[in-house]
């Protein structure tokens, strides 16, 4: 059952996602789709696949036919579902991949109905999965469609604006599958663009296709210093972004600021490690920001239920819903940033006009899967009758986690959905302040493991 998480399903190949256990998670799927149709495609790893020869068939077993998409990154895979292919519209889709994960990882993201199949409905679907028998085998169906060549016409088509202007652009797909896709946007948009790593490899051999791990931008930094004007980092299936200026590596939040400067008083939805700059700038220009729980499934639902224009995640995850069909793609985000550009934005410019503001980056405090959701509904009872010397509490949003704001910033812990972890961050307009905070709320969990 470990594989089955939050947000996918993950393991390791053969050990864990092997002939038996993925044929059964394709039948089992096959009962929660409606329609005939499944789109399925996968990522760079070796043994991606051999994955999707098994998941076919289970889901021909169960009576599905399978649109294959072949090697994509998971925007693609998610825009198959906006599609139709000579009259069929899949009824869900399928994405294999171990994201950025290491190479002996791959998994699972699934949507179903233009919606992310998550959270409870994943554990049922694995706990059906550990019951059942092996399926019967039947005559493979798979059509085979173009799912890449589409998606390169719409975003071509979408930002036609944009060719031929003369910023420099370095980019770094890591060795994942962005590059399968960006290198035909580029060329046909004639951008001056450098990029390394953008062949396909899932030994990941020049460095872990994870861009929010500073170490991992080296090389595309250095490109940078050499002469270009932007560049952007991806993670391993293409849903995660990194953008780099001479003097920014721009977070999620900051970007959700730069991009919604284009839009008329939009909706914005960030999770609850944003930044409060985000929001506080968010409501002066007249927009609705609101906060939400962390995780790209949680953020699709919530734009979904809102009719948002925009959300993000610290970590580069990037939705849009306006002008476009409300899921996290750094390949639609590089071209919407590379639109302010053009449009004349100094990025620099406009984040030094922002309130300065000191940011931890993610803490992570080990504990187990058993205990982590206890300690964080004890620090919420700690935190009802504090110890004497905690800083001034203004408010508590209990949304995902403890987020605690006090008068000069904020701090944060919740549990990991998907590792046994607790998740911490603070921010203040003081550094002095944050660290002050940091350590009350790393007493107060101390103080909470101690009394479990």
């Amino acid at each position: 059952m470990s594989i089955y998480r939050e947000y996918d399903i993950r393991g390791i190949f053969e050990k864990e996602l092997n002939e038996e256990s993925v044929t059964k998670i394709g039948y089992a799927l096959a009962s929660k789709i409606d329609g005939e149709y499944v789109a399925v495609g996968y990522d760079a790893r070796s043994h991606s696949p051999i994955l999707f020869e098994y998941l076919v068939a289970g889901l021909n077993a169960g009576g599905k036919k399978v649109l294959g998409m072949g090697l994509v990154p998971t925007p693609v895979n998610y825009f198959t579902n906006y599609q139709s292919w000579d009259g069929i519209t899949p009824s869900a889709s399928v994405m294999i991949t171990g994201s950025h994960n290491p190479s002996e990882y791959n998994g699972f993201k699934i949507t179903i109905n233009k919606a992310p199949f998550f959270s409870e409905d994943i554990y049922a679907l694995g706990r059906e999965c550990e019951a059942m028998d092996m399926p019967s085998k039947v005559e493979r169906d798979v059509t085979e469609i173009d799912a890449n060549t589409r998606y390169i016409n719409f975003l071509v088509s979408e930002f036609a604006h944009l060719k031929g202007m003369d910023t420099k652009i370095a980019y770094d797909c890591g060795n994942g599958v962005a590059g399968v896709v960006t290198e035909d946007i580029f060329k046909a948009l004639n951008l001056n663009t450098q990029g390394l790593y953008t062949d396909p490899d899932g030994t990941f051999p020049n460095h872990h296709p994870d861009p929010s791990v500073e170490h991992n931008l080296e090389d595309v930094k250095k490109l940078l210093a050499d002469g270009n004007d932007i560049a952007f980092a991806y993670d391993g299936d293409a849903d995660r972004i990194a953008v780099l200026t001479h003097k920014n590596n721009i977070k999620g939040d900051m970007m959700a600021l730069l991009y919604s400067m284009k839009m008329d008083k939009p909706t914005v939805i960030g999770e609850v490690k944003c930044s409060q700059v985000m929001y506080d700038e968010l409501q002066k220009r007249g927009a609705e920001a609101i906060m939400y729980k962390t995780g790209h499934s949680n953020l699709k639902v919530k734009m979904k239920e809102t009719d948002a224009d925009l959300a993000c995640e610290v970590s580069g995850h990037i939705f849009f819903k306006n002008r476009y069909f409300g899921y996290d793609d750094a390949i639609y985000a590089t071209l919407r940033m590379l639109e302010l550009l053009y449009d004349g934005i100094d990025l620099d410019a406009e984040l030094e006009k922002l309130p300065q503001v000191f940011s931890t980056e993610e803490i992570k405090v080990e504990t187990t899967e058993a205990q982590k959701f206890l300690i964080i509904d004890k620090v919420k009872e700690l935190l009802q009758n504090p110890p004497a010397d905690f800083p001034v509490i203004k408010d508590i949003i209990d949304v995902d986690g403890v987020r605690i704001n006090f008068e000069n910033g904020w701090g944060l812990v919740r549990a990991s959905n998907t590792t046994p972890v607790l998740v911490t961050r603070f921010e203040s307009t003081s550094q002095e302040e944050a660290k002050r905070y940091e350590k009350a709320i790393n007493d107060l969990i101390v103080l909470a493991k101690e009394s479990l």
